[in-house]
Formats: C-alpha cells, sequence, structure tokens
C-alpha cells in the first residue's frame, strides 16, 4: 500500500487523487466479502408499489396528547402535511391516501427509483414522514407541547394490475367509512350519554351501519352524511397544475425605478381532495394516474 501511494505521488498526483486512489484500494480490502450477506430486495418490475405507513401505539399517542374524540382536525391535517411533504421528496408517487394514522404512498408501476429495492422505498418514506411528523407539529399543536417522539411502521405491498391497485385504494377508503362511523356513534354515547367505553362497546355490538345511523339520528340529531367528508372519506392526495399569482420586481421600459408587478405562473403541486374512489367517477376525471407513462 505505501509503494503504491508513493507511485501515486511520484506521478504527480493531487492529493485529491491521492484520496480517492486509496479509497479504491480499501475498497477492495479483505473485509468486502460482508456485502455478502445483503439480501436482494428488488421488487418485481411492471407492478404499483405501495407503501402504508402506520402510526405505532397510536391510541395511546393520542390520549397522551389530548386529542379530540372522535377526529381532531389537528391531527388529520398534520398527516395530511407530512404526506404532501414525502409525496414533494419522492415525485414518482402517483398518488395518496390516508385516514386516521395511516398513510399509503403509490410509486409508479415504471418507476426506477433506488433501483426498484423495497428497503429503499420503505425506509425513506416513512423516515421522511416521521421527521415531518415531528417538524411541523408545532404549526398544528400550537398549545400542545410534543412529549415524545411518535412512531410509524412501514410495509410494501405490489399490485400488478390497476383494478388491483384500485380495489386496494378502496380497501381503504371502505375502512374509514367503517371506522369513523363506529367512533363516531360511540364518543357521542361516551360524551353526551355518559355511558363508559365499556358500556359503548356492548351497546354497539352486533349493531349493522344501519343501526349506528338510527342511533345518531333519534338520539342525537345527527345526520351522518353531513359529517364531514374529511372524517367519511379520507384525504387523497394528486398532482395538479395550479396558477399562483406572485408579486415581483420587474424594471419597466423608460422607467427609472422598479415597480412590483403581479405575475400569473403555473405550478404542479400536491392537492388534497376529499371524495369518493371506489366509484369511477375519480378515475375517469383522472386518468392520469393510471396512465403507463405519467
Amino acid at each position: 500500500m505505501l509503494r503504491c501511494c508513493r507511485a501515486v505521488i511520484a506521478a504527480g498526483c493531487a492529493p485529491g487523487s491521492l484520496r480517492r486512489h486509496r479509497g479504491l484500494a480499501m475498497a477492495k480490502s479483505k473485509f468486502e466479502y460482508v456485502r455478502d450477506f445483503e439480501a436482494d430486495d428488488t421488487v418485481l418490475p411492471n407492478c404499483w408499489i405501495v407503501v402504508r405507513l402506520d402510526g405505532r401505539n397510536f391510541h395511546r399517542f393520542s390520549e397522551q396528547h389530548e386529542f379530540k374524540k372522535p377526529n381532531d382536525d389537528r391531527a388529520l391535517h398534520l398527516m395530511t402535511k407530512c404526506a404532501q411533504t414525502v409525496m414533494q421528496e419522492l415525485e414518482d408517487i402517483a398518488i395518496a391516501y390516508g385516514q386516521s394514522d395511516e398513510y399509503s404512498f403509490v410509486f409508479k408501476k415504471n418507476s426506477r427509483w433506488f433501483k426498484r429495492r423495497a428497503s429503499k422505498f420503505m425506509t425513506h418514506v416513512v423516515s421522511q414522514f416521521s421527521s415531518s411528523y415531528v417538524f411541523y407539529w408545532k404549526d398544528y399543536f400550537k398549545d400542545q407541547q410534543l412529549l415524545y417522539p411518535p412512531g410509524f411502521d412501514g410495509r410494501i405491498v405490489l399490485y400488478p394490475s390497476n383494478q388491483n391497485l384500485k380495489d386496494y385504494l378502496s380497501w381503504r377508503q371502505a375502512d374509514c367509512h367503517i371506522n369513523n362511523l363506529y367512533n363516531t356513534v360511540f364518543w357521542m354515547l361516551v360524551q353526551r350519554s355518559g355511558l363508559t367505553p365499556v358500556q359503548a362497546q356492548e351497546r354497539l355490538r352486533g349493531t349493522l351501519a344501519g343501526d349506528k345511523n338510527e342511533i345518531l339520528f333519534s338520539e342525537f340529531n345527527i345526520n351522518y352524511n353531513n359529517e364531514p367528508l374529511m372524517y367519511r372519506k379520507g384525504t387523497v392526495l394528486i398532482w395538479q397544475k395550479v396558477n399562483e399569482v406572485i408579486t415581483k420586481k420587474v424594471k419597466l421600459p423608460k422607467e427609472e425605478e422598479e415597480k412590483e408587478v403581479e405575475v400569473t405562473r403555473t405550478k404542479t403541486k400536491v392537492v388534497p381532495l376529499h371524495c369518493d374512489i371506489i366509484g369511477d367517477q375519480f378515475w375517469e376525471e383522472y386518468p392520469e394516474i393510471l396512465a403507463e407513462g405519467s
């Protein structure tokens, strides 16, 4: 090694070149065999890559941080902000869907990001989301201190066809509806009827959706269909071109001083929607999401 370095110096190489030469030499060290233990986790080609993350022990986290029940707008908007941040950092995400303490991110079928390594997709999404949750916490929970770091876990599922993907997203939205209807009735029974959580659970045992709607309407004068769409449908994130009006200083002809003028520019942004994605209307309105070359 010493003889090799002297030869490089004698050849007139710069110090930076010397460091690079030594780095290449080290890369061929006797320890390099440990790389053989790394597993190949490249995902299949031509498949939608879905990364779904969930809050870890978020029932306890929401109680410790005094989340409003059954829905806390602050928490839901914070989740969406974090998801938007993930999409802006990883532009190969075609669509995302979130509800409660979970978000699903759909990478394009033809994505070549991270050489399609599953571990890279998952760790990038989860780490970006988790750090964003802590970073933006104060913007949404102004009077509530973050008592301890939140945790999120992730998983990856591949879907080979467009219909498989649409069915997956429909499943998550149906889950949102089922959970939110139950939680809305449950917390009305606890907060307004004075039942204990155990009594409320017993009251709702074996009830169907129609029964829960009837309880809400007859006992609390609540029409569930009038509840905010964000609660009932969750949040869909898509890319859209939007017009932004900005003010900039320009120097006009025959003018000595710069003047402020308004300029309209088109920008592609991550836009949240609260709508039905189970039916065909959404996919007919935004066909570019499933387009192969998008």
